[in-house]
């Protein structure tokens, strides 16, 4: 107990609640920006932290991190691109919202759904850690292998006009996601001799192109009308009204809470998956599931709500047992080795009063985050909004083409952003959902690798491929996948025999 109140009052010193807000500011501006991610973010501010207490430089790290997730919202719901990927699916219905003139009504959406999802994480985070983190080193290629079948699943929610479409585009995400050196071998595939494209097609500039750039198109070639869409539209009293609005759906806020800290939790997976399962969870328990992607806040909050959740749960393996499950948490990692301090259950004993008084400023950083984030975003949004065209089209094009090269300072991602920003408007044009190829681009590294170090691990087995059945979690995670592809059939088919029943009735 004495650790505990150490660690908070600590945190709540002038200096460190100085920091805090700083490094909210700071991860809130680099989360809305294209391709500055909040693991770019914090590894930026790794250096700083060497002149800074311990306490200090993980409650800077910390704060950066949790706004640099929610901050990528802003650029999902204003431009159509996702700042990081965790929030690919705002887009969905967050963009829809903001050129129906609700684009500050999407924000105040966000930051509150953000901002519960994750006080849900860090509540996990605090209170359950050492089990949670026991369960999580269960996860073997195997299981990864099924996780990577289950998010597959998606696609049906994500392509709701032609499922057939959906497969397809799912299908080309998965290609695109083989470019490179394969993961086991280290065979060199589908690059046409180009050493550029060796690394593989960055998530990051795929995602910039494939929303961005075709939104961007298309105001320029559809000139004024389309972007009359996206005007502002005044709302008075929008974030009280909105803040109730978000509290109605109690149900969606637990489900997308629960999600995104259980995906966290599993070593490898992350927001930018979270969010996804999220919306689909989201549609399939919507009394009005064709509403989805026409701009409705219950997509919003899912998405959102479940990419902040997954910060408390990818922080409880990395304090824990020391194994951190995404780039951010990595990140975090070295900064507290640099700082003499090694994750591990001695963490909660040695250090209890730097660890708890971190796991405290996460919950300080999530509620001062609540009151920036609706003042920038409000800003952001009357900037763009009233922003001319020829203002607005070239500084959008400008930042991504910043954004993609900074990620790793190479000239190739930027023509691949270019790419696949010309391929998204083809295929915007065909009446193809760009979501679906993102999704397969996700899932295909972790479909693959857990497909051949599972058949490595067996090689020797009499039947290799009993490895994928073997365990408890992959048993469930088959029978998941199983409803899961059969869900959008079996809704259909009860709702005409609703529909043939009513009429009989009639």
């Amino acid at each position: 107990m004495d650790a505990l109140v150490s660690g908070i009052t600590q945190v709540l010193s002038p200096g460190n609640l100085l920091l805090m807000l700083v490094g909210t500011v700071a991860g809130l501006i680099a989360g809305a920006l294209p391709g500055l991610t909040a693991t770019m973010a914090v590894a930026l501010v790794i250096p700083f932290t060497f002149v800074m207490p311990p306490l200090t430089g993980l409650v800077v790290m910390g704060a950066i991190y949790m706004s640099a997730i929610y901050g990528g919202s802003f650029s999902a719901i204003l431009i159509n691109t996702p700042g990081t990927p965790s929030s690919i699916g705002t887009c969905f219905d967050g963009y829809p919202m903001a050129k129906a003139g609700r684009g500050q009504e999407a924000i105040v959406v966000a930051t509150v759904s953000s901002v519960i999802g994750g006080l849900f994480g860090v509540a996990v985070l605090a209170f359950l850690a050492p089990p949670l983190a026991r369960i999580a080193l269960r996860f073997g290629p195997p299981e990864y292998f099924w996780v990577g079948v289950f998010g597959l699943s998606i696609i049906a929610s994500l392509a709701s006009k032609s499922i057939l479409k959906g497969l397809i585009g799912g299908a080309v995400g998965l290609l695109i996601s083989m470019i490179g050196i394969s993961p086991v071998g280290g065979n060199v595939r589908l690059t046409f001799g180009e050493p550029a494209l060796q690394g593989g097609v960055q998530l990051v500039c795929a995602l910039i192109g494939l929303f961005c750039i075709p939104e961007v198109l298309s105001l320029v070639l559809q000139g004024a009308q389309a972007y009359e869409a996206v005007r502002l539209v005044r709302q008075r009293g929008v974030i009280m009204s909105t803040i109730r609005k978000v509290l109605s759906q109690p149900g969606n806020l637990l489900r997308s809470s629960v999600i995104g800290t259980i995906v966290g939790i599993i070593p490898g997976a992350g927001g930018n998956i979270a969010n996804l399962i999220a919306y689909n969870e989201a549609v399939r328990a919507s009394k009005y599931p064709e509403k989805f992607g026409t701009g409705i806040i219950d997509g919003v909050i899912a998405t959102e709500t479940s990419n902040n959740a997954t910060i408390g749960g990818g922080l409880v393996p990395l304090l824990t047992l020391g194994v951190p499950g995404t780039p951010v948490d990595a990140v975090i990692y070295g900064g507290l080795l640099l700082q003499g301090l090694r994750p591990g259950p001695e963490l909660f004993s040695v250090h209890a009063d730097i660890t708890y008084g971190f796991i405290f400023s996460l919950f300080v950083a999530t509620l001062m985050m609540m009151v920036v984030g609706l003042a920038l975003g409000t800003a952001l949004h009357r900037l763009v909004s009233r922003a001319p065209l020829r203002f607005l089209a070239p500084s959008i094009i400008f930042l991504s083409i910043i954004g993609s090269y900074a990620i790793r300072n190479n000239m190739a991602d930027v023509w691949v952003m270019l790419g696949c920003g010309i391929i998204g408007y083809i295929l915007k044009e065909l009446d193809f959902n760009a979501a679906p190829i993102v999704l397969g681009l996700i899932l295909g590294p972790i479909i693959e690798e857990g497909l051949l170090q599972s058949l490595l691990i067996s090689r020797a087995w009499q039947f290799p491929w009993l490895i994928f059945v073997r365990s408890p979690i992959s048993i469930i995670l088959i029978l998941m996948t199983l409803v899961s592809f059969a869900w959008p059939y079996l809704s259909s088919s009860t709702a005409r025999r609703r529909k043939g029943g009513a009429y009989a009735d009639r």
